[in-house]
C-alpha cells in the first residue's frame, strides 16, 4: 500500500511537467531557425527543392542553385494561429486595436485568454535580411515565437513558452560532377533566449531575468544534394542540424543556459518534371529527424509531403501534408519583391498522429534588389 502511495504522489508530481509538453516548442518537426512560407505551404518538405535565400535553414547546399545574387532588404515572416486570431482580432474595432498589442507579450497575452480560456494562442515573427548569390549567402537572423495557453478545466494554470533568437550567420555551397552532388554549410552565431514556465492566470506576469535562460552558440547546419540528370531530375537530400553538436554558454545574469539543440538528420527525395514550355511540377517526400533524437514523437508526425507548381517562376502554388494536416499557399515573385501566403497546421499533441489540429496562418514578404 504504502509502494503505491508513492506511486501516486510521483505521478501527480509529474503532472504539471507533462502539461509543459503541450506548450513546448515543436523542434521535432520545425527543426530550422528560420521557417520559410514557401516550405510551410509545402508541408515543410523543402530539403531536396531549396533554391532561395531560406536554403540556409532548410539545406545550405540549396545555394548551388540560386538563379541570381540579391540583397533582400526585409525578409520578414509573420505568422499566428486561429486561436490567436480569434483573441486578438475578434470583437469591435477598438477591442482588436487593444488586442492586437497585447497578443505579442507574455502578460498581454495572459490577458486575453482570461477573456477566452481553452485555447491555444501562437505567434512566430522574424525578419532575416541578407545578401544571396549563387553558392554563398551572408545574414542576420531575428526570430521570436510565444505560445501559451490556459486550459478551460477547474483551477487551470496559465503556461507559456517564449523564445527569442538572433545572431548573424554565413552559408557556402561546393559543387562536384557538373553540379549533379553539391554540399553546403551554414554557421550561425546564435544567441537564445527563453521561458518555459506556468503562473497563476488571475495575476501579472513580470518575468526577471533569473526567469529565463540565455546563452550562446555557434550553430552549423550541413547539407547535401544529389540530383541525377535524368528526366525529372530525381533528387536526394540530407540536412543535419547542429551538426557538430554545439551547446550553449550561459550568461551570467540569466538563470543558466538554454537547453542543447539535439542533433538531428532530416533526408528527402524529389521530382521536378517539366510539364509545359514554361511550367515545372515539383513533388517531395521529407522524412525529420530520421535518428530519432526526439524520441517523444511518433514517426507518422515525421513524415512530410509537399508540391509547387512553378509558373514562368512567377507564380507559384503550393500544397502539402506534413504532422497530419494538410497546408497550401500562393507566392508570387519578381526581382524586387517576394510575396507569400500560407496556411498549414500542427498537431498540439505530444506523440500522437492526427490529435488535435493547431490551423496557422503565415505572411512573408521579401524586397530588395
Amino acid at each position: 500500500m504504502m509502494r503505491a502511495s508513492a506511486y501516486l504522489i510521483l505521478i501527480f508530481y509529474l503532472l504539471p511537467a507533462t502539461s509543459w509538453a503541450l506548450i513546448d516548442f515543436e523542434d521535432a518537426v520545425f527543426p530550422e531557425l528560420a521557417t520559410s512560407a514557401r516550405a510551410l505551404a509545402m508541408g515543410n518538405a523543402y530539403i531536396c527543392k531549396t533554391d532561395d535565400s531560406g536554403s540556409a535553414f532548410y539545406n545550405p547546399a540549396g545555394f548551388g542553385t540560386t538563379r541570381y545574387g540579391r540583397f533582400h532588404l526585409s525578409n520578414l515572416h509573420l505568422e499566428f494561429n486561429n486561436g490567436w486570431k480569434n483573441m486578438a482580432t475578434g470583437g469591435s474595432l477598438t477591442d482588436a486595436a487593444s488586442g492586437f498589442g497585447k497578443g505579442f507579450s507574455v502578460d498581454g497575452v495572459r490577458q486575453l485568454l482570461n477573456e477566452d480560456r481553452g485555447k491555444l494562442s501562437h505567434t512566430r515573427f522574424h525578419l532575416t535580411p541578407n545578401f544571396t548569390m549563387r553558392f554563398f549567402s551572408l545574414g542576420y537572423l531575428y526570430s521570436k515565437q510565444l505560445r501559451a495557453t490556459i486550459g478551460s478545466g477547474p483551477d487551470p494554470l496559465f503556461e507559456f513558452a517564449e523564445r527569442l533568437d538572433h545572431g548573424p550567420y554565413a552559408s557556402i555551397t561546393l559543387s562536384f560532377f557538373g553540379g549533379i552532388f553539391k554540399i553546403g554549410g551554414t554557421a550561425t552565431y546564435l544567441i537564445r533566449k527563453e521561458v518555459i514556465d506556468e503562473r497563476d492566470p488571475n495575476a501579472t506576469v513580470e518575468l526577471a531575468n533569473t526567469d529565463y535562460k540565455q546563452g550562446k552558440a555557434t550553430i552549423f547546419t550541413g547539407g547535401a544534394r544529389l540530383t541525377l540528370p535524368w528526366a525529372g531530375l530525381p533528387t536526394f537530400a540530407a540536412k543535419l542540424n547542429n551538426a557538430s553538436s554545439q551547446v550553449f554558454s550561459a550568461s551570467g545574469s540569466y538563470g543558466g543556459a538554454p537547453d542543447k539543440m539535439k542533433q538531428s538528420l532530416d533526408v528527402g527525395f524529389s521530382l521536378t518534371p517539366q510539364i509545359g514550355k514554361v511550367t515545372r511540377f515539383h513533388m517531395e517526400l521529407n522524412y525529420k529527424d530520421a535518428t530519432m533524437a526526439y524520441t517523444g514523437t511518433s514517426s507518422t508526425r515525421r513524415l512530410a509531403l509537399g508540391a509547387e507548381l512553378d509558373i514562368k517562376r512567377v507564380l507559384f502554388l503550393r500544397f502539402g501534408y506534413g504532422d497530419g494536416f494538410g497546408s497550401a499557399g500562393l507566392g508570387v515573385r519578381s526581382r524586387k519583391i517576394e510575396f507569400d501566403l500560407t496556411t498549414y497546421a500542427i498537431d498540439t499533441t505530444s506523440n500522437s498522429f492526427r490529435g488535435k489540429e493547431d490551423r496557422h496562418f503565415v505572411f512573408s514578404l521579401s524586397s530588395g534588389f
